[in-house]
């Protein structure tokens, strides 16, 4: 992987993995104009559990696919006012869970929101590639591409 000091460079585009919401790989627009990370959520339920606001959510993790669902839950960190692209000021519940990408793993904080008309189902904001990555928009899949499913040939 390339770098540039003590940086790898991603592309604008790359598979990560959630494993603490249970997503093994997911497509995601890696974002420097956009400060937060935001993963399409729906059916989002925020509940007590023990003294502790959590939320239950479901997941399309595949661009183009609404039939692969996965049904996710995490503590929630709290609420946040959440600018999108189109000017509009939204509330979001946010989470913090571990995002796995070219061999590093750490926590970010994640708002849940409806980007069911988005392009991706997933944007990793530069509050979470910094000091981490650079970012080379003429670049995709650095980090390599999507695994296969089922047995190898």
């Amino acid at each position: 992987m390339t770098k540039i000091g003590s940086l790898s460079v991603l592309g604008w585009r790359e598979w990560v993995a959630l494993p603490d919401l249970g997503v093994d790989q997911i497509k995601v627009k890696l974002d420097t104009g956009a400060r937060s990370s935001s993963i399409h959520a729906f059916e989002v339920q925020v509940y007590r559990q023990q003294g502790v606001d959590r939320v239950r959510f479901s997941v399309h993790p595949l661009q183009r696919n609404d039939h692969t669902i996965i049904q996710a839950d995490a503590p929630l960190l709290e609420y946040r006012l959440v600018r999108s692209s189109n000017g509009q000021t939204d509330e979001r519940p946010v989470i913090v869970t571990n995002v796995h990408v070219a061999g590093q793993a750490w926590p970010i904080e994640l708002t849940l929101a409806n980007r069911d008309a988005m392009g991706f189902r997933m944007l990793l904001g530069r509050e979470a590639l910094k000091g981490r990555f650079c970012v080379d928009p003429a670049s995709s899949y650095l980090a390599g591409r999507k695994k296969r499913k089922g047995p190898s040939a």
